[in-house]
């Protein structure tokens, strides 16, 4: 299983190293001594976590917005069958799935907690503005 320095950690999830900490301290994301030393994370604990957190933050104060067309993250599930992958992965507070052959996602050695980047690219994309 991948293990996660606390800075690749925080990176993941948009948060400062000592966000991570204290989630740490407060029993909330398990975490153990690397080789190092140093404290690491289990990617599948990672990608754990990051589902529980996962639920849609409310627009709030949002103007506008837009994500780009490349996002980081960890891969939280991976689903494979005869032919084809279904690969889940959270960037953030946004949940992405992608469909690929097997031996794509074999090749990539994609499983949970896995880091990787998604590349985006679409003929619509729809865009909105909440009310202030």
């Amino acid at each position: 299983m991948p293990k996660l320095r606390i800075s690749e950690a925080a990176g993941l999830l948009g948060v400062s190293d000592d966000t991570v900490r204290r989630w740490v301290d407060q029993g909330r994301l398990p975490a153990t001594h690397g080789e190092n030393g140093r404290l690491a994370v289990e990617g599948s604990d990672l990608a754990a976590f990051v589902q529980r957190m996962a639920d849609a933050p409310e627009p709030g104060t949002t103007v506008a917005a837009s994500a780009r067309n490349r996002m980081r993250g960890i891969v939280t599930r991976v689903t494979k069958d005869g032919v084809m992958a279904q690969v889940e992965m959270q960037a953030g507070p946004f949940r992405l799935v992608s469909l690929m052959s097997r031996e794509a996602a074999e090749e990539l050695r994609l499983e949970v907690g896995s880091v990787a980047v998604a590349s985006i690219k679409s003929t619509l994309v729809v865009l909105e503005i909440p009310e202030a």
